[in-house]
């Protein structure tokens, strides 16, 4: 059912407040429950006293006090849960208020794992890392959906697949109660559930699949209960010991085949047990796109739901816990108890192991979508791009950078297109340009990867992205800056063989080398890429390098930031101007902090 949305701010803080006050009412009863325990506890002790210490009432009073700090100690556990839940969800609405006010760098995920220095834009655009986009978006509980949503903002995806995750954003945007309760399961998720032990362990080759010995070990046990009736009965033991006999000699042959199975299991089965509770919501919810009931049936196997699958190995591993109780240990070997229950985690393991992976892909690409979803829902004025197929373009209207606060950005407009390639961005330091460039890369990245873009409009041909912005030389690696710049662009110029059109985004470009070789590296540079058909921007503070617009004209165009100088004070406005910057701020700005020029 959908979800009315009063704005996410408002709906936000209204949850927010509700949940902080459910903890407080429960931090309420927590006292009052822990009082009364405590008030029992001396009632219970000033009892025994007045039983065995001065015989003066029977024993028998201690049965109620008792019976009762039994049943606060259930009512209290219950509502020390509902506290941790209320104060989880409390978290979680303060999080995506902090997200809405801009003041969510450093409190997620940052994702520096996926970070690739060698990737061509990850770096460039702060995919990854302290206030990067990932931890914008994030909002996955799973490291598979950490995994899913990375994967989606390193790997372009086709038109076809990215329309398919619109429509499933679309439909998962108003579903707040099921962001909220995903982030109710708790933190353990992401450490408990690790994808590659899961699978590796749900597809090893088996260890116990001889059919034959499984049924020797069920005979056997059978024949054990019936050799114990015959001697509690008739009195004759004959029977029972030649069975066990038989019995030793088969847990010593399968001993440490058993041992293997028991010691790998402990691990993966807690795993899936946390991943059940995640896979129970989602084959709860009614989808109604291809994709989203595409994937919840992924969940099915013969009409049986994955987390009923995994919940039979849950009573398998209730079952094996029960082999330590003293009851079994006098019971199970004649049972042949672990043996039994070996054969039938490995029957699990046969029939279900291999669906593991597609369960883990099917809950990375969920948790994913619902981490786009929740982006769409806090920013309602962000657009789905629209994609093209008239040849490499982008068309960019009221472009701003996501990761600035609405209040701080200033929106642009950039064209693109088979006509118009390149875009020479001239200004003085400080003014706009790199900022310009990864505003341009990090919407082309969101579009591509199924997410609204901050843009009041997008129009987009499939592009694959290619940027040289950061680069620094490497003392590790005994490079310097121009030859790591060189490097990448290299690398750019390998993309552009690809099925996509290149986008790149050149910031400063060949700053690393003396003026004279800069300009005639740089003019190859773009006439190269604009031969082979990409597009994209080229910043520049050295007026020299503007006349590259002039030599590939008409498909190459100048424009620029300005600066002004006001009461001694520097300001900027970030608009983009047509045209060649005409001034420089690097003395002003020398100036500025003192020093004498």
């Amino acid at each position: 059912m959908a979800e009315t949305n009063p704005g996410p701010r408002s709906e936000y803080q209204g949850r927010l407040d509700r949940w902080r006050a459910a903890s407080a009412r429960l931090g309420r009863e927590h006292i009052a429950l822990g009082n009364a325990r405590l008030a029992l506890a001396i009632l219970a002790a000033l009892i025994t006293w007045v039983a065995l210490g001065r015989r003066l009432a029977s024993p028998l009073w201690l049965a109620a006090p008792a019976a009762t700090f039994a049943m606060l100690a259930v009512l209290h556990e219950r509502v020390l849960r509902s506290r941790r839940c209320a104060d989880r969800a409390a978290a979680f609405y303060a999080r995506g208020l902090a997200r809405l006010e801009g003041n969510w760098a450093g409190a997620g995920s940052s994702g520096e794992r996926f970070d690739d220095p060698h990737h061509p834009y990850a770096e460039d655009l702060d995919l990854f890392g302290k206030g990067s986009l990932f931890e914008l978006l994030s909002t996955a509980r799973l490291r598979i959906g950490e995994e899913t949503l990375a994967r989606w903002l390193l790997e372009p995806a086709p038109v076809d697949e990215v329309h398919a995750r619109h429509a499933a954003i679309d439909e998962l945007r108003p579903r707040l109660d099921l962001r909220e309760h995903l982030a109710l399961l708790g933190e353990d998720l992401r450490s408990a559930i690790e994808p590659a032990l899961l699978a590796r362990w749900a597809e090893q080759p088996l260890v116990l699949d001889s059919r034959g010995l499984r049924i020797a070990a069920l005979v056997l046990a059978a024949l054990a209960v019936a050799g114990a009736t015959v001697w509690a009965v008739l009195g004759v033991p004959e029977f029972f010991f030649v069975v066990a006999v038989v019995e030793v000699v088969v847990a010593l042959r399968l001993r440490s085949r058993v041992r293997k199975v028991i010691g790998a299991v402990g691990e993966p089965a807690y795993g899936l047990e946390l991943l059940a509770g995640v896979l129970a919501w989602f084959e709860r919810e009614p989808f109604q796109t291809p994709r989203l009931a595409g994937l919840r049936e992924r969940l099915k196997v013969e009409g049986v739901p994955a987390s009923h699958r995994i919940h039979r190995l849950n009573r398998l591993m209730e079952l094996l816990a029960s082999a330590d109780h003293v009851v079994m240990r006098v019971l199970g070997p004649p049972l042949l108890y672990r043996e039994q229950l070996a054969f039938a985690i490995e029957a699990w393991r046969k029939k279900s192991g291999p669906l593991v992976r597609r369960w883990l892909e099917a809950v990375g690409e969920l948790e994913a979508l619902c981490a786009l979803a929740s982006y769409a829902y806090e920013h309602p004025a962000d657009p789905f791009p629209e994609f093209a197929s008239d040849g490499p373009c982008l068309e960019g209207e009221g472009l701003a950078h996501p990761l600035l606060p609405e209040s701080r950005a200033v929106r642009n407009d950039v064209r693109l297109s088979a006509e118009l390639q390149v875009l020479v961005v001239s200004g003085s330091n400080m003014s706009g340009k790199s900022t310009l460039l990864r505003t341009v890369g990090v919407n082309a990245v969101l579009a591509m990867a199924g997410a609204p873009v901050r843009a009041r409009r997008l129009r987009l041909a499939p592009l694959a992205v290619g940027a040289s912005i950061r680069t620094l030389d490497s003392l590790q690696g005994g490079t310097s800056r121009f030859y790591t710049e060189i490097t990448r662009i290299h690398s750019l110029m390998e993309l552009t063989k690809g099925e996509l059109p290149l986008l790149f985004l050149l910031d400063e470009l060949l700053q690393g080398t003396n003026s004279h070789d800069r300009r005639i590296g740089a003019e190859a540079v773009a006439r190269s890429l604009a031969a082979r058909g990409a597009i994209g921007l080229l910043t520049t503070h050295d007026l020299a390098l503007a006349h590259i617009a002039d030599v590939l004209a008409p498909h190459a165009a100048n424009v620029h930031f300005e600066d002004h100088l006001e009461d001694g004070k520097i300001t900027f406005d970030y608009l983009l101007r047509p045209g060649v910057v005409r001034k420089s701020n690097a003395l002003e700005l020398m100036r500025s902090v003192g020093l004498e020029v």
